[in-house]
C-alpha cells in the first residue's frame, strides 16, 4: 500500500471514530444528561438522535421507566409497643435527571438503597403512631397514602425521583410473639366452639322435647279418633244385628247356636259337660227349635 493510500485510510478511520463518538441516541424509555468534563450542561435531552463533542462531552443514560425498589423486611413497633415484621416495596421513576445524577452518580442500585432506607424510616414513624389493628386492617390504606406522600416529597428534594406508590406486601409477627398469639387465638376459638356446641345441644334438646310432645299429642288424638271410629262401628254393627234379629228372631237364634256348636267342638279332643235337657242342645234335638 502506498503512503498516499495509507494516509487516506488513516483519515477515514479517524473521521469514522470521531463521527461514532459524536452521535448518540436516546430511546423513548431512557432519560439522559449531557456532561462537559463531568459538569452537567444539559438535563433535558429529548428522545432521538443527538450530537456531542468527542472527548469533551459525555452522556449518562438512565432508565426512564417506572422502577421497583424491594425493601428488606424490617421490625417496627406499634403504638402499644408490639413488634411487627413489615415487608414493603415502592414504585418510582426519575423526575429530575440532574438531581438524580448529582445525588446518586447515576447509579440505580445506590438510588434504590437510599430509597429503601427512607421508606423504612417513614414506615417506622407511621407504624409507631398506630395500633396493630390499625396497621393490619383498620387504617392500612391511609398508612400507605401517608407514607407515599411523605416519601415522595423527600425523594424529589434529595434524589430527584418521583414516588409512584408504596405498598406493604406482608405484615408478620415475630416468631416469639406469633407463637403466643397463636395459642391465644386457639384458646379463643376452642372457647367459642364449646359455646357453640352448648348452644347446639340446648337447641337440640328443645327440638327433641317439642318433637316428643308433638308425638304424644298426635298419638292421643289418633287414639281418640280410633276409639270414636271404633265406637261408631260397634254401634252400627249392633244396630245392624238388632235389625237382623228383629226380622227373623228364630233364624238368628239358630245361626248363633250353630256358631256356638262350632266353637265348642273346634278340636276333636274337646269335652263339654252339660245336662242333656240344656237349652244348649235345643236345635240338635229339634231343628225347628221346639222344646
Amino acid at each position: 500500500m502506498s503512503t498516499r493510500n495509507l494516509f487516506l485510510a488513516s483519515i477515514v478511520a479517524i473521521a469514522f471514530f470521531l463521527l461514532s463518538n459524536s452521535v448518540f441516541v436516546i430511546k423513548e424509555t431512557e432519560r439522559a444528561v449531557l456532561l462537559r468534563f463531568g459538569e452537567v450542561v444539559n438535563v433535558n435531552i429529548l428522545p432521538g438522535l443527538h450530537f456531542k463533542i468527542p472527548f469533551v462531552n459525555n452522556v449518562r443514560k438512565f432508565d426512564g421507566r417506572t422502577l421497583t425498589v424491594d425493601s428488606q423486611p424490617e421490625r417496627f413497633f406499634t403504638q402499644e409497643k408490639k413488634a411487627l415484621i413489615v415487608d414493603s416495596y415502592a414504585k418510582f421513576r426519575i423526575a429530575d435527571t440532574a438531581k438524580f445524577y448529582t445525588a446518586t452518580n447515576g447509579e440505580e442500585n445506590r438510588a434504590m438503597a437510599l430509597l429503601a432506607q427512607r421508606i423504612n424510616d417513614g414506615l417506622r414513624n407511621q407504624v409507631a403512631g398506630r395500633t396493630i389493628q390499625e396497621v393490619v386492617s383498620g387504617e392500612r390504606d391511609q398508612l400507605m397514602d401517608a407514607i407515599t406522600r411523605q416519601i415522595d416529597v423527600v425523594a424529589q428534594e434529595e434524589l430527584g425521583v418521583e414516588i409512584v406508590d408504596v405498598r406493604v406486601k406482608k405484615i408478620d409477627l415475630p416468631p416469639d410473639v406469633s407463637e403466643s398469639v397463636y395459642r391465644r387465638m386457639n384458646a379463643e376459638r376452642e372457647k367459642e366452639a364449646r359455646e357453640r356446641r352448648a348452644q347446639g345441644q340446648e337447641l337440640a334438646e328443645g327440638i327433641r322435647a317439642a318433637a316428643d310432645r308433638e308425638v304424644t299429642i298426635l298419638e292421643a288424638n289418633a287414639y281418640r279418633d280410633a276409639e270414636q271410629v271404633r265406637g261408631t262401628g260397634d254401634a252400627t254393627a249392633t244396630r245392624i244385628y238388632a235389625e237382623a234379629f228383629n226380622q227373623d228372631r228364630e233364624f238368628y237364634s239358630f245361626t248363633r247356636s250353630l256358631r256356638a256348636y262350632q266353637d265348642s267342638f273346634l278340636n276333636s279332643g274337646d269335652i263339654i259337660l252339660i245336662r242333656p235337657d240344656s237349652e244348649f242342645f235345643r236345635y240338635l234335638k229339634d231343628p225347628a227349635g221346639g222344646k
